[in-house]
């Protein structure tokens, strides 16, 4: 167990502490407003019609569709965090997730915005303008929720783990787990910018991401049986897995009721937090 508790660190930390680097953030952001810009500039290139066959017919012509790339690249960047933040706290792997969710339901509006004509119109678009509106305020909502949230958590030693189990094993575990999934959401992001480039048609990969960390949660709490063999543990994190499937819901689900899903994982989050470090505190004591 040693050998593979350094074996994951030799992987994890380094990597970690590169990503959480503030100069390595700084150039990242430089780099992705450049991205920005660029997506701009091909994208007129291409409406004066100077690319050809077929770059002509991939290449968008709306400027919103650099917004909508913009937002993408940001996306990635915090799923990357979360993948990050996992073996450490599953509260703040929630609120990570749930901070993700509002960004989706704001590149869901510019995405909608990305279908209007240009000049932007009202007059034959009021239905995409209801849906923009319903994403915006949603992704608003689940944002207030979130903090509402983070003030609830506590910093507390979590009880009922077993005498003699090391607490570092368990972060090892998740350790290995986050590498896992770090090494399949860049084999699912590299997929989508490869169909997306040749213009074939493929679903959200976001969306298939939720669904594999809503594996990933279960796994979790099944490992942390080993250390925190208790009722109140597992109901704990079951609820919480149980709030990122309301998310993938979210995601799936038709505008307006994306947004109920949403704000109702929120509210579950809370709620569970609430009779999780209150309730069942004031029990104990």
């Amino acid at each position: 167990m040693n050998t593979f508790s350094v074996s994951v660190a030799r992987i994890f930390d380094p990597l970690q502490t590169f990503y959480k680097h503030e100069n390595v953030h700084r150039k990242i952001f430089i780099l992705l407003v450049i991205f920005f810009l660029c997506s701009l500039g091909v994208i007129e290139i291409n409406r004066q019609g100077f690319f050809p066959a077929p770059w002509g017919t991939i290449i968008p012509q709306n400027h919103f569709f650099a917004v909508q790339g913009a937002f993408a690249v940001v996306l990635v960047l915090e799923v990357i965090s979360l993948i990050f933040i996992l073996p450490y706290s599953f509260s703040r792997s929630l609120g990570k997730q749930l901070e993700i969710l509002s960004l989706i339901l704001i590149r869901n509006a510019f995405k909608e915005l990305s279908l209007f004509p240009e000049p932007i119109s009202y007059i034959g678009n009021e239905e995409a303008i209801l849906h923009i509106l319903a994403s915006g305020f949603g992704a608003l909502i689940i944002f207030a929720l979130l903090g509402f949230y983070y003030k609830l958590q506590k910093q507390s030693s979590e009880d009922g783990y077993l005498p003699g189990a090391s607490l570092d094993g368990f972060v090892t575990a998740k350790k290995a787990v986050s590498l896992i999934l770090l090494v399949f959401f860049l084999a699912m992001g590299g997929r989508s910018v490869a169909l997306t480039i040749w213009g074939i048609e493929h679903t959200d990969f976001f969306h298939d991401f939720y669904t594999l960390l809503i594996l990933t949660d279960i796994l979790i709490i099944f490992i942390s049986q080993c250390f925190y063999p208790s009722v109140k543990m597992i109901f704990r994190n079951s609820g919480y897995a149980l709030s990122t499937l309301m998310m993938r819901f979210a995601l799936v689900a038709p505008v307006f009721i994306n947004v109920l899903l949403g704000a109702a994982a929120a509210g579950f989050a809370i709620f569970l937090t609430l009779v999780s470090q209150n309730l069942f505190q004031k029990n104990k004591e």
